[in-house]
């Protein structure tokens, strides 16, 4: 593999890796009210697991409430459902015509929880980029082993691909500290 090969392959991975941290974070619930809660959560729509957005229109017309709007009204009790089965903890209420979820107000060991949840993904985002940063330093070192790059080369990249790790892993520890502070507040 060639400089750029490697380079751009780690950065890549890097990018995805944040991307995913970020989608992880938005599925945590804070006291505010967001339709990305609902991202992971699955209905049995004529047995085949849809996702909620697909089988309904979902809005905040509150800052504490979720409207769920099915576009087939046979589905509502299969949407409340799904949302008990999830690990969301929000009981859903039914009029016939929608689906609501009020969000309760956070208590302090919630928030607590919440933290630690949030360090989790933060976590996880940090050692894949670090296993994204190893396969790189691995590239690297088989490219000097196989005459592609020189010495010089391979001390230059491997700094480059630390840079990217110092970059993402920052990234990554501005959105935790952005969420917590949604979570405390």
């Amino acid at each position: 593999m060639t400089v750029k090969d490697i380079l751009h392959d780690a950065e890549t991975k890097m990018k995805k890796t944040v991307e995913a941290t970020q989608r992880d974070f938005s599925t945590v619930r804070t006291g505010r009210a967001s339709t990305a809660i609902l991202d992971n959560v699955k209905v049995d729509y004529f047995g085949t697991l849809t996702p909620i957005k697909q089988l309904a229109a979902v809005s905040t017309p509150e800052a504490r409430l979720i409207v769920i709007q099915p576009w087939d009204k046979a589905v509502m009790p299969e949407i409340e459902k799904a949302i008990l089965k999830s690990d969301l903890g929000i009981a859903p209420t039914n009029d016939g015509k929608v689906v609501r979820l009020s969000m309760p107000p956070l208590t302090q060991e919630r928030r607590q929880e919440l933290n630690k949840v949030l360090k989790k993904i933060a976590e996880d985002g940090h050692v894949s980029i670090r296993s994204a940063r190893h396969a790189a330093v691995e590239n690297t070192r088989k490219s000097e082993k196989d005459k592609v790059i020189t010495e010089d080369e391979k001390f230059k990249l491997q700094d480059d691909i630390q840079k990217l790790t110092d970059k993402y892993v920052k990234e990554i520890d501005t959105m935790l500290a952005a969420k917590e502070k949604e979570v405390t507040s």
